[in-house]
């Protein structure tokens, strides 16, 4: 009875996301409040139906209803209860119902936090929000029925995939899909922009706080699952520069290059072009990596599906979404220009270099991950594009970026005095390249050109980036400070230093070694001593393993005692590497657990990380930059209306 409550409740959420999608957009033409006011209602109505069908499939996986198809194929009786609920969303079905959610969670927000926006843009938005939920709920209902029975029932499930069976699956997609879901919200401000043709400065200060708290969870998200990697998938590496990563990633760097635009778009009225297609290709590169995920036209631990009637549907919706929002935007364009100007050296310069290059960077990306699957489909050929590739294709607009990050956010709108400017940024510069010279070569031992690149930038990024709060916290009492818009664009800056210190050090420094171990015999690694003092066998609620015990000494000195374990599922029957990690603030110890050699030897993985941890701590920065920032009070203040010209 529960899964046909959960199946009937979509159906009504489909009927509410229907009226919510069109009765507005009518409403605003014809000037109806009434038919307007429906877009609020509907949005609260939605997300009810919605969570009602979200807890009866957490309700299925719970008491192990096993006649549900989806419960039967990726839970069973001995799963841990916690694993039961993240089980929810680890395969197609669940996760797209989430993904339903998520965007029922958004609607009803934008819904209720209407602030100063007019009816009619509120009801556009809205309505947007609503044809979008129509499309997914079809996507659901049509090819991805969650609660689809099975009939007899089965005594038990096939398992939670092993590679899943962790927290961090239980945080990470929820939090990703809020960012990857929460673009949408700029791309109906944006459509619905472009129906009335009203882009102005208070648009983007509507829209911008939507966009940033949007990508303040992508950037979380996207952390979350390249932890997770690294400790659960065994190599030690922190992104690989898969299909499924780069989905999530490319719309990251999107949406970066448009709550920038959005800054200046507010700011100054400008970049109404940049700011509309940015909106636009930040939600379809969320859709393009749904495509990816969904398809089955890849091969990832990250993918989800093998069907391609599931593909087929989202590249229809993908198709209609882009071609819709392009013939929109064209319809628009003539409009959009600005007499508005600026100088060569000002802030507006600096971000549309900023866009550029996080534009060069994404198609850059865009087109590694997808010159494979062309090929293949094209001529059946096959062709690799690996990280190395990546890295460096991905190098050539990111150096030149980072340098650009400190000089933009100290430059003045319109036009910037160069003696001035100079004077600010001379010592910090100086400053950065010192440091970031002598920090590798006392810390450990060498620097290299691109090495010393790298330090530097981070470093001059750092110094730049405590320019502003600290001359706003040398301000005589009673002179207005930092705004908490400008202090948490230097936060966040200081995120980025902070990652591409971790990414610089942990790539120069890191150390791999992979080693043949017996019991009692020991290996050196970065000056440390690594010993197998015994194996043991260990049982876990549903999986048994061999687990190492290795001892870890320097100059003789105990460090600490690492687990590594080989884990064998009981249902799956497969075997699983689970590291052991000695976790510092300034390095890491990694160390895996490989194959039985015999003669009592296994092989053993062993790595030395340092400053890994800074990456991970550098995105969160960020994020919680990206957060202080949108509780600016202007976000909260009524709209100014702007002067006729």
């Amino acid at each position: 009875m529960i899964p046909e409550i959960g199946h009937f409740a979509l159906i009504l959420a489909l009927a509410l996301a229907a009226c919510q999608a069109v009765l507005p957009m009518v409403g605003a033409q014809r000037n109806d409040t009434t038919m307007m006011s429906i877009a609020r209602s509907a949005a609260y109505g939605q997300f009810l139906f919605i969570a009602i069908s979200f807890g009866c499939l957490i309700y299925a996986f719970l008491h192990d209803d096993f006649s549900v198809l989806y419960v039967a194929s990726h839970s069973q009786l001995a799963l841990p209860t916690p694993y039961k609920v993240s089980a929810v969303w680890s395969a197609h079905e669940g996760s797209l119902l989430m993904w339903i959610l998520i965007l029922s969670i958004w609607t009803m927000a934008v819904a209720h936090f209407r602030g100063d926006r007019p009816q009619k843009l509120d009801a556009r938005v809205l309505s947007v929000l609503g044809m979008l939920s129509v499309g997914f709920l079809l996507f659901a209902l049509l090819t991805s029925n969650p609660f689809e029975r099975l009939i007899p029932a089965a005594l038990d499930g096939g398992d939670l995939n092993p590679l899943l069976q962790d927290p961090g699956l239980a945080i990470h997609p929820p939090i990703l899909y809020v960012g990857y879901v929460g673009f949408s919200v700029a791309f109906a401000f944006a459509i619905a922009a472009m129906i009335s043709g009203e882009l102005d400065q208070n648009w983007a200060r509507w829209t911008r706080p939507w966009t940033v708290i949007a990508w303040s969870f992508l950037t979380i998200g996207i952390a979350l699952g390249s932890w997770w990697a690294y400790y659960e998938l065994g190599w030690g590496g922190w992104w690989f520069w898969d299909a499924v990563e780069n989905a999530s990633f490319m719309p990251w760097l999107i949406g970066t290059a448009l709550i920038h635009s959005l800054a200046v778009t507010e700011s100054r009225g400008l970049f109404k072009s940049w700011t509309l297609l940015l909106a636009i290709t930040a939600f379809s590169l969320s859709l393009l990596g749904t495509f990816l995920v969904r398809s089955g036209i890849i091969v990832s631990v990250h993918a989800f599906a093998t069907d391609p009637t599931r593909g087929y549907f989202i590249l229809t919706f993908l198709a209609i979404v882009v071609i819709g929002a392009l013939i929109l935007y064209a319809w628009r364009a003539p409009a959009l220009d600005s007499s508005v100007g600026f100088g060569l050296l000002s802030r507006e310069t600096f971000l549309l270099l900023n866009n550029v290059l996080l534009v060069v960077a994404t198609t850059l990306v865009l087109l590694g991950t997808l010159a494979p699957l062309i090929v293949e489909m094209t001529s059946g050929g096959k062709i690799s594009i690996g990280a190395p590739w990546f890295e460096v294709a991905f190098l050539v607009p990111m150096i030149p970026l980072v340098m650009l990050l400190g000089l933009g956010m100290h430059t003045a709108w319109r036009r910037q005095n160069t003696a001035p400017w100079q004077k600010l940024l001379r010592l910090p510069a100086i400053a950065a390249v010192v440091v970031g010279i002598l920090l590798p070569l006392l810390f450990y031992g060498r620097v290299g050109l691109m090495l010393a690149v790298g330090t530097i930038a981070a470093v001059w990024i750092f110094f730049s980036s405590l320019i502003q709060p600290i001359r706003s916290w040398r301000r005589a009492p009673g002179n207005a400070g930092i705004t908490r818009s400008a202090l948490g664009m230097c936060i966040a800056h200081f995120g980025m230093g902070l990652f591409v210190l971790g990414a610089t050090i942990v790539s120069a420094f890191g150390i791999e070694s992979d080693r043949s171990l017996s019991i009692g015999e020991s290996v050196e690694v970065a000056g440390l001593e690594f010993e197998l003092r015994e194996l043991r066998d260990v049982t876990g609620p549903n999986y048994s393993a061999i687990e190492g015990v290795i001892e870890v000494r320097r100059d003789g000195e105990f460090v600490t005692t690492m687990r590594p374990q080989k884990r064998q599922y009981l249902v799956q029957k497969s075997w699983m590497t689970e590291a052991g990690i000695y976790p510092r603030w300034n390095k890491d110890l990694f160390v895996a657990l490989g194959d039985q050699l015999g003669g009592g030897a296994w092989s053993v993985r062993i790595q030395y990380k340092p400053m890994i941890r800074f990456i991970w701590i550098g995105a969160f920065v960020m994020a919680m930059g990206g957060l202080i920032s949108v509780t600016d009070r202007r976000y909260r203040r009524r709209a100014i209306p702007e002067p006729a010209v």
